[in-house]
């Protein structure tokens, strides 16, 4: 800290407004930035920033020079793990990254830092900040498979006044969530309220609000045999890869909805495919994939069951300044000594 203000470095693109928002909020910080060596957004919160922009040599020295000077970084330079890991190395003083992502524990996981390094800096994530969006996209999703939304495309495509059928009502539906952080927490209560039985799969299996049972991982083939939807909302961890697996989906009934808004890696696609191809899975909304962006060879593109969203169901016109909140919320709490919200476990990394 210098002068006794803790010195904040802004190392993802951030609309001066909200610098100035936090500067206001937190007189004890100094908030350093400087917007001509930040990429320019192509929309609100797009932390990456244009992938087109390039800076001089001259230009990434200053940035860099700046990143090293601060206290706290707000944000991943470049949000680039190799990024990262840099800064860490050539910074000693740096004490705090907040990450931008709700899921941002796999950032860090691959900047590579070692024990010593993890240990002396906290990392913080954005966990919470996306719940309400993707809970809503999770609906969408459950209410598309429940009202035959591929058939209902198909016959106006075909302009077919078909005969009239029993569509699904969420109500009579069994909905799993697997993982129940703050998203799977807030899609499990909004399911619920629509009248649906709601099942979780968690690392922890204590009692959440809206839920009839929690389950281990481990069981998570067994209860897939239960649901009429499954909602996908868990981080990308070694632990978690490929948990939603083709053992899962072979055990799942006829034509049941798939709903993914956690990580792409939590599901193997291939299994997820052939799932959709011969009706185990009758409907797929998701919003993240394996490999992004979604490869133009990907089965996925062409199979009329399913819709691809590119990760962007948590994107919202509220989303920078929910996460400059989240920041000084956070920065209140370093400076009065009380542990951080969403603080990155660097063993399991989420």
């Amino acid at each position: 800290m210098t002068k006794n203000r803790l010195r904040v470095a802004v190392a993802t693109p951030l609309p001066e407004h909200l610098c100035t928002y936090i500067e206001d909020r937190l007189p004890q910080v100094e908030l350093v930035r400087d917007q001509s060596l930040l990429p320019p957004q192509r929309w609100a919160a797009d932390f990456g920033g244009d992938p087109s922009y390039r800076r001089t040599p001259a230009e990434q020295a200053a940035f860099e020079a700046l990143v090293d000077s601060a206290d706290v970084l707000y944000g991943i330079p470049d949000v680039d793990s190799r990024a990262l890991a840099r800064t860490v190395r050539a910074n000693p003083s740096l004490r705090w990254v907040q990450v931008m992502a709700a899921g941002g524990g796999s950032q860090v996981r691959d900047a590579g830092l070692t024990r010593d390094e993890l240990d002396r800096v906290t990392f913080t994530t954005g966990a919470g900040v996306h719940a309400g969006p993707l809970s809503e996209f999770a609906l969408f999703g459950l209410l598309a498979g429940a009202k035959q939304l591929p058939r209902l495309a198909d016959h106006k495509a075909r302009r077919e006044w078909s005969g009239r059928w029993a569509m699904g009502q969420i109500r009579e539906q069994t909905v799993l969530v697997v993982g129940l952080g703050s998203i799977g927490r807030e899609v499990a209560r909004k399911a619920s309220l629509l009248g649906a039985r709601v099942l979780g799969v968690n690392l922890t299996t204590d009692p959440v609000e809206g839920v009839e049972r929690v389950y281990a991982p481990d069981q998570i083939e067994q209860v897939a045999a239960e649901a009429d939807a499954i909602v996908n909302t868990l981080p990308g961890t070694d632990a978690t890869y490929h948990l939603i697996s083709e053992k899962v989906f072979a055990q799942v009934r006829p034509g049941t909805t798939f709903v993914s808004v956690g990580r792409g890696t939590v599901v193997d696609e291939s299994a997820l495919t052939a799932a959709l191809q011969d009706g185990r899975v009758g409907f797929a909304a998701l919003d993240v994939f394996e490999v992004e962006p979604l490869p133009s060879e990907s089965p996925l593109w062409t199979l009329p069951n399913v819709v691809v969203s590119p990760h962007t169901a948590a994107n919202n016109a509220t989303e920078e300044l929910l996460l400059a909140e989240l920041f000084c919320e956070n920065v209140e709490r370093l400076l009065a000594g009380a542990p951080l919200r969403n603080v990155v476990d660097t063993v399991a990394f989420f």
